[in-house]
């Protein structure tokens, strides 16, 4: 997006469209990482983020991508032999990381598209002789947002199996309850709904999962998860924190305190009740466009939609670039069959409004 489009025209579902004045935040000096100054810094973001991820653990802050502590998850989450519930490609990664972290992982695969159903994971829990449950909450590539809540209750019900989760498109965008909804591990990362520059992995640890990190001496080093609880008990990080990404992630903090954790999910519940209000009308009127994910499964932060015939992901990313919005396509075996639309971050309604009504422009010509 060049500067002269102005705010609110780049609609990825990750990385999300930075503010201005979050992107200016960076411009901070360099400290010391062992310093006062990066203490005070990281005791600010605590303060900040316990609340996003509905806990009162720390929050573990990493220069990574959140791949990096999805990899962490495993490395230190998993004793032998994980259930990996795929549907959809970012899923599938959590279990090609667990196989490479030389773990057991066993798929429970639904089409792309759906939602697990918690009843079955039970079933299959029962029968494994498993020891951790890997989930993606919001699922990108698709716009499905899993149960995980009740998926946890069934995974504890089944014995000593920690939940690990990918929280990468749901947290900063609707309400989060770690510790309430029993999640070992949760993890996001910065560039989808905290609408911050890629580059920063956040995560929060039971002290379920610390356990079983003490008995693996294999849990490797830079992910090392009692490294980072050892840290933050004295406001610091295990390795060389990305200081400039630590400015503008306290500065996004202090917006949401502004607004409000509520006030910015129900913003986003918003944004997701406009997007499917639109289909309804514009089906309506003779545009076949559809939402991949089934009604009371759809995520509040993106939405994977089929196009009307004649029409590609590619194609339509395309039109809507001539006219200066950005869009996604499909992802991975989808690319073709579907467009995506990330209503996160800072985005607000009107902005939405306004690219669904350049959007029915490119359908119809």
């Amino acid at each position: 997006m060049s500067s002269a489009d102005g705010f609110g025209r780049f609609f990825l579902p990750g990385p999300t469209e930075v503010r201005p004045e979050i992107l200016h935040a960076q411009i901070g000096p360099m400290v010391g990482h062992r310093s006062p100054a990066t203490e005070r810094t990281v005791e600010r973001l605590q303060r900040g983020l316990r609340p996003l991820f509905g806990t009162e653990r720390p929050v573990y802050i990493a220069p990574s991508s959140a791949t990096g502590f999805m990899e962490a998850a495993v490395r230190n989450g998993v004793r032998r032999r994980v259930l990996c519930l795929v549907n959809g490609a970012f899923s599938e990664r959590f279990a090609t990381i667990a196989r490479a972290c030389g773990r057991e992982a066993e798929e429970l695969t639904v089409a792309w598209g759906e939602a697990h159903d918690p009843a079955r994971v039970a079933d299959a829990l029962a029968g494994g002789d498993f020891d951790a449950v890997t989930v993606v909450h919001c699922e990108t590539s698709t716009g499905v947002l899993n149960p995980v809540a009740d998926i946890a209750r069934v995974a504890h019900d089944a014995g000593d199996v920690a939940v690990l989760v990918d929280a990468v498109t749901s947290v900063a965008g609707m309400e989060f309850h770690a510790d309430d909804w029993n999640l070992d591990f949760v993890l996001t990362g910065s560039q989808k709904a905290l609408a911050l520059p890629p580059g920063l992995a956040l995560g929060v640890a039971q002290p379920s999962v610390l356990e079983r990190a003490r008995a693996n001496p294999a849990r490797g080093l830079y992910f090392d998860l009692l490294a980072f609880e050892r840290n933050l008990e004295k406001s610091q990080t295990p390795t060389t924190p990305a200081m400039s990404l630590l400015y503008a992630l306290a500065a996004q903090l202090d917006a949401i305190e502004e607004e409000t954790i509520a006030g910015r999910a129900e913003r986003h519940r918003a944004m997701a009740r406009t997007l499917y209000a639109w289909v309804e009308d514009v089906r309506s009127r003779d545009l076949a466009i559809e939402i991949l994910a089934p009604a009371g499964f759809r995520s509040p932060t993106v939405t994977c939609l089929r196009p009307p015939p004649g029409w590609s992901g590619s194609r339509v990313q395309a039109a809507l670039a001539e006219r200066g919005f950005t869009v996604a396509p499909g992802y991975g075996r989808l690319r073709d069959e579907m467009f995506r639309i990330g209503h996160m971050g800072d985005h607000t309604v009107s902005e939405l409004e306004t690219l669904l009504a350049v959007l029915e422009e490119v359908l119809r010509r």
